[in-house]
């Protein structure tokens, strides 16, 4: 037996009992004729102490040892002189009387401490390291945990978890797939999925009306803080559920998770239509910690001669509560912020509301103290605040609006990460137009049903649509989505014509599905929330990184043990594959 205890439980009821722990050297002090060691595992800290006058070859062995050697040791637990209240073991030290060396280490690369010297590359090269400090294996427990009380909730209310496939067939919808060469058929490839869609309808198709799966995911897109390569998802459908139930049923679970993991406890979490969403916040995904709501003032503002207003679409503010102390290099800041190509703003205007009550602004050659009084009455702003307004195109200027609303929240700390608002987004447009394509793209994917009231609108005006479709959204993160199922093929059909399907490129892609629905396809609707970024969400963090075991970097590589690499010829040649020259 190398251990009789982990390292984070003994205390003061062990006293005088005889133990044995195994781990890793966290560091080592020698105060003369004492010698103290912190000996860590997964579980936490024990202080081993060594004398000098008690045993001084045991002392002087354990002087030559260096941090991370993975050592056993056996001894008595003890009351610590000095106790260290920060750990649960810090009440107790072990006096040892034997040490045995299980494996040296080598001088790790960076500190394996709470806060590291390493750099983010570095500590990915060396990932297996990285997982011994505490902050990154706390995320890995605290996924853990997340995932146990998933299954819990949705097991208690009748759901199955049913494993669906990971080679599957290439869509040309969505984002870009990673394909996989089949050697068995020449010059044919499989896809890994980007999700289980088909799978799961085609599951309630076959009468398995609830299911789940915590299922790995796969997308050949560019990378960024909450993205990567390869992902988990909770994926869920229902058969026989109206939009009310499925929500009712995964608000139910979101309570259920910060109740159990976080003890936090929700009212009923709200609900906003995507054109609320875009009006109010310029975002479908919109951050409730903070107001800072939108004001259309495109009215108030035109015909004044200020030909930069009078042309634009819209003009659109914010109003800054107590911001009217900011510098003007404070505002400067805040123009070249929407200026940069990131946001798309061709430039701002504030307006700032004294706290004697006069108004000075950036265009005050044009304005006169009653307009500026009616933008601020419009704007519902008070002495001590500054407005802040973007205009031009619709769409362009809520975008930018909207990351001006995000970096304020930022500067003036109302984005706390201790903080959550979750909302459900609804009633999405079911398509959008993509001006370079000339054609409709599914705004969340093909199999998604209008809502009933506007399923004649498919035939007249496609643009005008809603999608029975929602999204949670907590703390201005998209957490999860789903939708109502089209569940016949005639309506299927008439989805993929507006998507520019021919009837031929339907069948060919998704005939497997259009088929199963001529066999009596129930009423489904579903959702999948990303389990990776829910668990930075809750956590209070943007990365998703630190909650996978082995994430990929941004150029979407594994540097620990350096994929993708090149294969051999006769690999290649096994599945009928020339490569040309590679672009540099």
């Amino acid at each position: 037996m190398l251990r009789t205890h982990t390292c984070g439980v003994l205390n003061l009821s062990h006293l005088h009992e005889k133990v044995k722990l195994s781990g890793w050297i966290q560091r080592s002090r020698d105060l003369g004729g004492m010698t103290f060691i912190d000996l860590r595992d997964r579980y936490g800290i024990t202080q081993l102490v060594f004398n000098m006058e008690v045993n001084a070859e045991l002392c002087e062995k354990a002087r030559k040892m260096g941090r991370e050697w993975v050592i056993q040791i056996e001894g008595m637990v003890t009351e610590r002189s000095s106790k260290n209240k920060n750990i649960p073991s810090g009440d107790i030290e072990i006096v040892v009387d034997v040490i045995n060396v299980l494996n040296k280490a080598k001088t790790p690369p960076f500190t394996i401490e709470d806060h590291t010297d390493g750099g983010e590359e570095l500590r990915m090269k060396y990932r297996y390291l990285d997982l011994r400090r505490n902050p990154v294996k706390n995320n890995l427990i605290f996924r853990h945990k997340l995932s146990i009380e998933i299954r819990n909730y949705l097991n208690d209310i009748d759901f199955l978890e049913i494993e669906t496939p990971f080679l599957i067939k290439s869509t040309p919808e969505g984002a870009r797939d990673f394909i996989v060469p089949s050697r068995m058929n020449p010059g044919q490839f499989y896809a890994l999925p980007q999700s289980p869609q088909t799978f799961k309808q085609l599951l309630m198709v076959s009468g398995m009306d609830r299911y789940f799966q915590i299922v790995r995911c796969f997308r050949d897109e560019d990378l960024r803080a909450d993205r990567q390569p390869e992902f988990t998802q909770i994926d869920c459908e229902m058969a026989f559920v109206d939009q009310k139930e499925i929500l009712d049923t995964f608000e139910g679970l979101i309570k259920h998770l910060f109740k159990k993991v976080k003890n936090i406890e929700f009212d009923s979490i709200p609900q906003m239509t995507y054109a609320d969403a875009m009006r109010l916040y310029g975002n479908d995904k919109p951050d409730l910690r903070f107001g800072m709501t939108f004001v259309d003032v495109t009215n108030i503002v035109k015909g004044k001669d200020f030909k930069i207003f009078d042309d634009a679409e819209a003009i659109l503010g914010i109003n800054a509560k107590n911001c009217a102390s900011y510098t003007r290099k404070q505002i400067d800041a805040l123009t070249d912020f929407v200026k940069r190509p990131q946001v798309g703003a061709s430039g701002m205007v504030y307006i700032r509301y004294n706290e004697d009550g006069t108004l000075k602004s950036s265009v005050d050659k044009f304005y006169t103290e009653e307009d500026l009084k009616n933008i601020a009455m419009a704007m519902e702003a008070n002495p001590g605040d500054l407005m802040l307004l973007l205009s031009g195109k619709l769409e362009k200027t809520q975008k930018a609006l909207s990351e001006l609303r995000l970096e304020m929240g930022n500067q003036l700390e109302l984005r706390n990460p201790s903080e959550f608002a979750p909302l459900w987004v609804i009633d999405f447009p079911l398509l959008e137009w993509d001006e370079e394509t000339h054609r409709f793209y599914a705004k969340h994917h093909p199999f998604t049903a209008p809502k009933p009231e506007d399923v004649e609108l498919m035939s007249s005006n496609p643009a005008a649509v809603r999608a029975n479709a929602y999204d949670l959204v907590i703390n201005g993160s998209e957490i999860g989505g789903g939708s109502i199922r089209i569940f016949e093929k005639e309506m299927q059909n008439q989805n993929f014509k507006l998507l520019g399907f021919s009837a031929e490129e339907a069948q060919a892609q998704f005939g497997f599905l259009l088929n199963a629905f001529e066999y009596g396809a129930p009423p489904h609707a579903g959702i999948a929330f990303g389990f990776d970024r829910l668990c930075a969400v809750m956590s209070g963090v943007e990365s998703i990184r630190d909650f996978i075991a082995f994430p990929k970097n941004n150029n979407g590589r594994d540097v620990m043990i350096d994929a993708p690499s090149e294969v051999a010829d006769n690999q290649l040649d096994e599945l009928f594959i020339k490569l040309n020259e590679i672009p540099q």
